[in-house]
């Protein structure tokens, strides 16, 4: 579920990073997110380094937040907000990407499965 976003941040040189973290907070794209990306665009942003860890940074902020914390603005670790909507088990990023699973707890982070990749502003 999870396969390409793994192949990604290993490109992009994250993953020591982002296991060292902790506390964070990681809205994890779905297999499913990144087919929504035209392959032109995908292969695009796979090849560009830099873009590639600004894309995937913003899908990360700090602090361990559970289902009650997770409603507002957040900034990410790529530095700008995402804002989060909804309640209980529904919720929204960005008003265009919904979580699909959440709450998932690992060593370091809780993470919430999106359905969208989350672009942020160039």
């Amino acid at each position: 579920m999870l396969s390409t976003l793994v192949t990604a941040v290993k490109k992009a040189n994250l993953v020591d990073s982002l296991n060292s973290a902790q506390g964070i907070t990681v809205f994890a794209p779905a297999n499913s997110a990144f087919e929504k990306i035209p392959s032109n665009t995908l292969d695009g942003v796979l090849a560009d380094n830099d873009q590639l860890t600004k894309v995937l940074t913003y899908h990360v902020v700090a602090g361990r937040l559970s289902p009650d914390q997770l409603a507002g603005t957040h900034k990410t670790l790529e530095g700008q907000d995402l804002t989060v909507a909804g309640s209980g088990t529904d919720f929204t990023v960005n008003g265009n990407s919904s979580v699909v699973c959440g709450n998932v707890q690992t060593e370091n982070a809780a993470v919430y499965i999106v359905d969208t990749v989350l672009m942020p502003k160039s």
